[in-house]
């Protein structure tokens, strides 16, 4: 049939042509299809396009609140006593202190941040080195366009000495990089909205929003907080991780403390409570009996004296803000 209205269309007259042509298509539409003339190559799959996985909000509250523990209010008035006899690292060279040196009210949230997202498993004197040499190598301001403007070696070179700092270069470029389009390049004021920054966690979050907004949503519970407060016997069963830490505080820790629990108790953990080897014997708490994994000498005992460290359980906590695939760190051995 189909050769039949080929020829057809050969010797017709032009002016029929189209009609013929017509003809034959539609005999080729009526045509049934056979194994030997089914050509088509199978369609291509369409890749599936997968939409973001949604932030899970900061939780606030534990559904059942942890009891109050006894005695914490002489504990925390004593800790604040012996806070008062001291300056710590944390007082002169703490996150706070980096929006000092910026004019900019931008600026100043903007290198709270910055200093902050440095700190995470790093002492606070090398913090503060680094947010100054920060500082200089992208022109003397610590600005988001600054940050973006800026070669990674040149961040990487500046912030070299704290720890994690390739992957820090990588999440403070990133950071500015989504203020800037998402935020006016200025620090957001809701948790969910600064943890949705990269590297930036809850305990940053807290603290940002305490310093650079002065707002109170919550406690910032680093290593220091997470160390004390369980050595302290404060949460039964003892907490695994900070976040642990954080919502069984809040739960009965009066609103009015939270913004300065950690302020307090990261400097006593520099200078007398120390991660390795606590300095025991010259806190109050030990004798009062207000702590229970004190260990002083034994005044019987003619050997030399020896404090004892009773460590609470294996705290292990991967660095705030990163990845699944990235190492864990022991924060009962350092800051």
């Amino acid at each position: 049939m189909l050769r039949r209205s080929t020829r057809l269309v050969e010797t017709v007259s032009s002016f029929n042509s189209s009609v013929t042509l017509v003809q034959v298509k539609q005999e080729k539409s009526n045509k049934r299809p056979t194994s030997e003339d089914s050509t088509d190559e199978p369609k291509p799959k369409r890749p599936k396009t997968s939409s973001p996985k949604k932030q899970k909000p900061i939780p606030q509250s534990l559904a059942t609140p942890h009891p109050a523990p006894e005695r914490w209010r002489e504990t925390y008035a004593a800790i604040k006593e012996m806070r008062s006899t001291f300056v710590a690292p944390v007082d002169t060279m703490g996150c706070d202190q980096a929006q000092m040196k910026e004019s900019n009210p931008k600026n100043q949230r903007f290198a709270t941040l910055v200093s902050l997202m440095l700190s995470s498993q790093t002492k606070d004197e090398v913090t503060d080195a680094a947010v100054s040499r920060l500082r200089e190598a992208v022109g003397g301001a610590l600005s988001v366009d600054a940050i973006i403007g800026a070669e990674d070696t040149v961040i990487s070179d500046a912030i070299a000495k704290v720890g994690f700092w390739r992957r820090k270069t990588v999440y403070v470029k990133q950071a500015a990089q989504k203020l800037r389009d998402e935020f006016d390049s200025d620090v957001p004021k809701t948790v969910d909205e600064l943890c949705s920054l990269p590297g930036v966690g809850p305990k940053m979050a807290f603290l940002v929003l305490q310093i650079a907004w002065n707002l109170n949503h919550g406690i910032g519970v680093d290593v220091h907080v997470h160390r004390i407060t369980n050595r302290l016997g404060w949460h039964k069963p003892p907490t695994k991780t900070p976040e642990e830490t954080r919502l069984n505080l809040q739960s009965w820790l009066p609103t009015e403390l939270h913004p300065d629990i950690n302020h307090m108790l990261v400097g006593f953990g520099q200078v007398v409570c120390l991660p390795v080897r606590p300095k025991c014997d010259e806190c109050t708490l030990s004798t009062a009996g207000l702590c229970p994994s004190a260990q002083l000498p034994n005044p019987k005992s003619k050997s030399k004296k020896i404090v004892k460290h009773v460590a609470g359980p294996a705290i292990q906590v991967a660095l705030e803000g990163a990845q699944p695939r990235d190492p864990i760190v022991d924060v009962d051995t350092g800051e």
